[in-house]
Formats: C-alpha cells, sequence, structure tokens
C-alpha cells in the first residue's frame, strides 16, 4: 500500500488525446512540485514535457489502474510556475474551440526552453524618461484614445488609411492603461514589423517592453516569459504567439494590421489570434483594439452591424497624402523586353533624378514562374507537389516552394522532348535582373525569403532603404505592409493579379489589401507620391476599387457577393483536410468521413452544409495526397459538435493524418 501521504498530480501532454494523466511525486520532489509548472515523465517509451493542473493526496475516482501501476515524475523542470489558471482556462476553451486536446493547447501557449538565455539586445536606452511623446496628437487621436479607454464598449477598431498615425493612438491608449498599473499586449503580424513597433514602444515608455517573436530561441522566450510574470516588463510586443502572454493585470490588448492572414496559425491547433485575444478580453472584461487600413472583411461586418465601435482616422499626419494612382494595362501594353512597363521606367527614372526612392513590388519569388513546353504545353511540376516549379536564376535551379525539391532545369521537354522549351511569368529574382540592366547606377536590393539568409538580414535592408543607401527596393509581401519610409516616392505593382486567380473566397480581398498596403507607403511625407499598378485585368473589382480608393465600395460589393455565396462572414466553416502518401487511403477516409458526419448530422438534428469531399486545390504537398471536406453552418456550434463527435468516436487508418481548422482563412 502505498504512503497516504504520497502525492499526485495530473497532467496534460502535447498528444493529441483530450485527456488527462496520472503520475506521483518522489518524495524529495514533494516541496518544489506546484500546479503551473512543467514536469518530465515517461510516457510509453518516450521521456515527455507534461504540465501539472492539480495536485492530491487522492487519486481521481474511475481510474483504469492501480495505485502500483502509476509512474512517478523523473524531474520537474521550472524553478517557478510559468502557467497560471488563466492559462489553462485557456487552453479549456482552444481545445475545445478548435478540437485539439488542452495539452496541445497549452504547448502551443507556453515557451518550450528548459533553461533562460539572453535576448537579442533592442538597445533599451537608460536615463531616458519614461512617457516621453515624440509630438502632440491630433484632436481625432486624441478622441480615439479616450474613447477606447473609457467607452463601455469591448471591441474597437481604428480604422484610417495608412499614414494617419494608428501607432501613436495604440502607444497613447497603452500609457493610459500603463499610469492605472495595467499591462498591455501590442500585437503585429510580421517580425519585419516587430523592429519597428518596438523603437516607438521603447522611446515611449523605456525598458518596460519584452519581445516575443519568432526569431527568439526557446530559451530567450522562456526569459522573456519570466520577465513578464514578474512584472519587469508591462508592455508585451509580438507576432501571433504574443497573444499567449501571461501579462498579470492585463488591461488593453492591440492588434496592429488586423486584416493578415499570419495571425492564422497553420498548425494544430489552428488558432487565430484574433479570436484568442476577444476571448482573453471578454474573460478579463478589458478593451480589445484592433487596426487596419485594409480590415479584414469579417471585421469590417462587425463595424457595419455595430458590434465593434469604429474609430476613423482621416488625415495623413506627416505631410503627405493619398499617392496618385495609376493602372497599367499590360494587356494593351509592349514588355517585350521584361516586364516593367515602358510608363514605369520613366518614373523610376524620373524618381532616382529627383533623388527618391522607389519601391517595386510582386508576390512571387524566383526568377521566373515555371518552366513550359511550347510544343506540347508540358508545365514542369514538382514530384511531391501538384505545384509548378519555380526557376531561381542564381542557383541555376528549379524549386519547389512548399517542400523544397530542387532539380536543374532540363534543356528538353521531359514529356516531347521537344526543344522549344523556356518559361512562363517572372518573380522578383527576374525583375531585380531587368532593374539591375536598366538602371545600372542605381543601388539596388531585394528582400524575399529566398535573399534573406541571415538573422537580422531583414531589418538590415530595411534600416538601409530608411537611411537612403539604397535607391530601388524590390520584395514580396514583407514589403507591403507597416513600415514608413521618409524619401519613398514611387511604389511600382509589378503584377496585380498574383493572388485573383487563386480558388479561394478570400482572394478579391487579399488582393484588395496588398494593392491598398503597399500604395500606401507612398506620399506618406510629401504631398508627391505616385503608384503605378499593372495588371493583366485592371477592371477587376479588387483591383479597380483599390486603384481607385473606393475602399467603402469594395467592402459593399464583397459583402453582398459573400452573402449570396453563402460564405463568412454569413456563415462559419470548419475544414477537414485528410492527408496521406497513399492517394487511395487519402481519398477513402474523407469519403468514410464524409458519411459518418451526414448520419451523426442528422442522429443530431444539426443544421449544416456539408460541401465534399473533394480534391484539395493543391492536390498533393509534399509526397501526400490531400482531400477535403467543408462543414458550413451559421453558427461555430454545431460545426465544433458533429466534428467532435467523429474525430473522437472515428479510428482513421495509420497513414492518414486529419487537419482540423475552424474557421479557415485559406482553403488551398
Amino acid at each position: 500500500m502505498l504512503n497516504s501521504k504520497t502525492l499526485f498530480i495530473q497532467t496534460v501532454l502535447n498528444v493529441p488525446i483530450n485527456q488527462s494523466f496520472t503520475y506521483k511525486i518522489p518524495d524529495e520532489l514533494t516541496e518544489e512540485i506546484a500546479v503551473g509548472k512543467r514536469v518530465e515523465v515517461r510516457f510509453g517509451n518516450r521521456r515527455m514535457t507534461a504540465y501539472v493542473l492539480s495536485i492530491s493526496t487522492e487519486l481521481p475516482k474511475n481510474l483504469p489502474i492501480t495505485e502500483d501501476k502509476i509512474k512517478p515524475i523523473l524531474k520537474i523542470l521550472d524553478k517557478d510556475v510559468i502557467f497560471t489558471e488563466e492559462q489553462i482556462a485557456l487552453s479549456n476553451w482552444m481545445a475545445k474551440y478548435y478540437l485539439c486536446s488542452t495539452g496541445e493547447a497549452l504547448a502551443t501557449i507556453i515557451p518550450s526552453g528548459r533553461r533562460e538565455s539572453e535576448i537579442p539586445s533592442f538597445s533599451f536606452p537608460e536615463d531616458e524618461s519614461v512617457f516621453e511623446k515624440k509630438f502632440e496628437l491630433s484632436q481625432e487621436q486624441k478622441n480615439a484614445a479616450n474613447e477606447i479607454i473609457h467607452q463601455k464598449k469591448q471591441l474597437h477598431y481604428l480604422y484610417g488609411p495608412t499614414g494617419t498615425g494608428k501607432t501613436e493612438v495604440f502607444l497613447e491608449a497603452a500609457e493610459k492603461l500603463l499610469t492605472q498599473g495595467k499591462g498591455v499586449i501590442y500585437l503585429v503580424p510580421e517580425i519585419g514589423l516587430t523592429h519597428q513597433v518596438v523603437e516607438a514602444v521603447v522611446n515611449r515608455f523605456g525598458q518596460t517592453a519584452a519581445v516575443l517573436h519568432s526569431e527568439l530561441s526557446p530559451s530567450q522566450r522562456l526569459k522573456e516569459w519570466h520577465r513578464i510574470i514578474n512584472k519587469e516588463a508591462r508592455v508585451v510586443i509580438g507576432a501571433r504567439s504574443g497573444v499567449f502572454a501571461p501579462v498579470p493585470d492585463l488591461g488593453l490588448i492591440i492588434i496592429d494590421e488586423e486584416h493578415d492572414g499570419s495571425y492564422k496559425s497553420g498548425n494544430t491547433p489552428r488558432y487565430h489570434a484574433r479570436q484568442v485575444a476577444m476571448y482573453r478580453c471578454a474573460t478579463l472584461g478589458i478593451p480589445l483594439v484592433m487596426g487596419s487600413a485594409t480590415p479584414s472583411v469579417e471585421a469590417w461586418h462587425l463595424m457595419e452591424s455595430g458590434k465593434i465601435q469604429r474609430h476613423v482616422l482621416s488625415k495623413r499626419l506627416a505631410g503627405g497624402k493619398t499617392p496618385e494612382i495609376q493602372i497599367v494595362d499590360l494587356s494593351k501594353t509592349d514588355t517585350a523586353d521584361g516586364c516593367l512597363s515602358p510608363l514605369l521606367c520613366d518614373e523610376i527614372r524620373n524618381t532616382l533624378a529627383e533623388k527618391r526612392q522607389t519601391i517595386l513590388f510582386l508576390n512571387r519569388r524566383g526568377f521566373t514562374h515555371f518552366f513550359r513546353c511550347n510544343t506540347c504545353n508540358y508545365e514542369l511540376k514538382c514530384k511531391n507537389c501538384s505545384v509548378p516549379l519555380t526557376f531561381h536564376k542564381s542557383e541555376k535551379r528549379l524549386r519547389c516552394h512548399y517542400c523544397g525539391w530542387v532539380i536543374e532545369p532540363p534543356s528538353l521537354c521531359p514529356e516531347c522532348t521537344s526543344m522549344d522549351v523556356g518559361y512562363s511569368g517572372f518573380g522578383t529574382e527576374f525583375i531585380e535582373a531587368e532593374v539591375e540592366a536598366k538602371f545600372p547606377g542605381a543601388r539596388i536590393s531585394r528582400i524575399d525569403t529566398d535573399s534573406l539568409s541571415k538573422k537580422g538580414e531583414l531589418q538590415e535592408k530595411l534600416e538601409d532603404f530608411k537611411s537612403g543607401k539604397i535607391d530601388i527596393l524590390l520584395g514580396t509581401q514583407m514589403v507591403a505592409k507597416g513600415l514608413n519610409f521618409p524619401n519613398l516616392k514611387l511604389v511600382g505593382v509589378v503584377l496585380a493579379d498574383t493572388g485573383l486567380h487563386m480558388p479561394d473566397f478570400r482572394a478579391s480581398e487579399r488582393t484588395f489589401a496588398l494593392i491598398t498596403q503597399v500604395a500606401g507607403r507612398a506620399g506618406r511625407f510629401f504631398p508627391d507620391g505616385k503608384v503605378i499598378v499593372q495588371s493583366f485585368s485592371p477592371e477587376r473589382e479588387a483591383i479597380a476599387y483599390a486603384c481607385s480608393n473606393s475602399t467603402e465600395d469594395f467592402y459593399q460589393q464583397e459583402l453582398e457577393q459573400r452573402q449570396l455565396l453563402g460564405f463568412p462572414p454569413f456563415s462559419r466553416m470548419l475544414r477537414l483536410v485528410f492527408r496521406s502518401a497513399n492517394e487511395k487511403e487519402s481519398k477513402k477516409a474523407a469519403k468514410d468521413a464524409a458519411q459518418i458526419i451526414s448520419i451523426e448530422t442528422k442522429k443530431m438534428k444539426l443544421e449544416l452544409d456539408i460541401l465534399g469531399p473533394s480534391e484539395c486545390p493543391i492536390y498533393k504537398i509534399a509526397a501526400n495526397f490531400r482531400w477535403q471536406i467543408l462543414l458550413r453552418a451559421i453558427s461555430p456550434t454545431p460545426l465544433q459538435q458533429v466534428c467532435s463527435r467523429f474525430l473522437y468516436g472515428y479510428k482513421s487508418p495509420t497513414n492518414v493524418y486529419i487537419e482540423v481548422d475552424m474557421d479557415p482563412v485559406s482553403l488551398l
């Protein structure tokens, strides 16, 4: 018989099993154990990290094993508690909402580091007065900040064109909360924007900032996590996962560039930072303020219906004005010698002559888009993924942007052996070569994931452009949002159509946002900013409305379309993807699932649509075949109920993996 003073703990682990596991504490560790610490345990034949949820001298009822079979923990991993009751409640909500296990949710929330290590320096200033303001806010900005803090409305949206000073309003609201002893979470979508926000926060608040982003190692992240828990840092700046920061006395969450797709996780649990922020703010009774020049269609709809309080900023504050936008119809323009139209080339020359700067934007990496045979129209695709390979001239290789597979370019068509082969489309590398040839005296730099090879290189290139060391900056969406460059005059969108032809109901929304955001880089400090948008289909609504600054018209027609087709925000969706290296098994699993879900839906008397099963638009990724089922209903509850019943009652084949995505942002 075990000693009656033996301590037992209930834990969860990062495994897709929605239950807790009981372990016992060796006598020598009873003084150190606490709820909110991590322990190392043996789980099956593996050593794993477990999260302590409760401690008791009694075993849980209905335990399927006897006391003598309960394993002891191997060691305690944390000196101090690293998660609280709030994080446990949050993980329980996430498990229910996103249909994962509590352990998977907690593993996402909490840093995985075992020991702390130094974080990269952000050169925090010493002696500097906290809450130092760099300039006086406009009346419009002051009103917005006051309303966010003092109104009883919980959800707020700061809406206004780029350059209208949204960051200053966020900082003003944050300052008001900090003076009340409250903490603040400030989310930005990209690491490229993190440094800019960090600088603004540090200049305003001194050393009270903590930074959580993807370039931190797990141990550096753990160090920041402890600074937050211990109230050494009261403003947390972070990308998506910063929404989980354990801020004591949290008083405000800010989501900058709310529309951005990177706030949605691509791994289990597939959470959206906006939804998590809404849950935390509702639970704590504190305000959530979002902001963007291009709100998501869902957020716009909630503003129109009065569920989110809208605060409008209308004036560009640094001497700039909305830039002049010109459209070039590529179907009627001679671009035989490259991808830059004569008009765009002339404007680049004028800008260089004025010693001003240019950004050229294209949302596609590589030299040219894909290999094509002019005789039989054969396209060379990745052997692992159903997507064309992209040619990278610097490597002299064809590369897959999904799985990384690389081959040498063939000189003959693999299908018909014709020598009449070539490349269609163009990417950032191709533009770089063309710009270097046409503007030999210009200082040129390229920013995309292929050109950034070392840590900190993105920040370095952005700083070089800001300080005038670069004349022409080429890039993908990394250069499209949230960045301020005083000497920038010209923005060229090389091909606006890139994302429009995707089989996804959000394609128009993304295209509109990208054009509007990248155009917003121009004319922020001077009234002579220019934007040139090149397109093969300039009449398409997303492009036409973005180029005419007809924001309200775009949202109105997009919402009408969504309502007509029954897409969000007029419905809720849940996506199940069945992927397997075995094509037949993937298809069979999807068909079986659709049948089971259909039966359960009728049995439970739920109202929902089952769309599919069908092949995913990108059918094969990393040698896995992909089938999907889309579930659609008016509210998320029936989707979660039937999917939960299916997931916990269905044993999928061992070689089929099921991805569960509640409220998907991409259907590819």
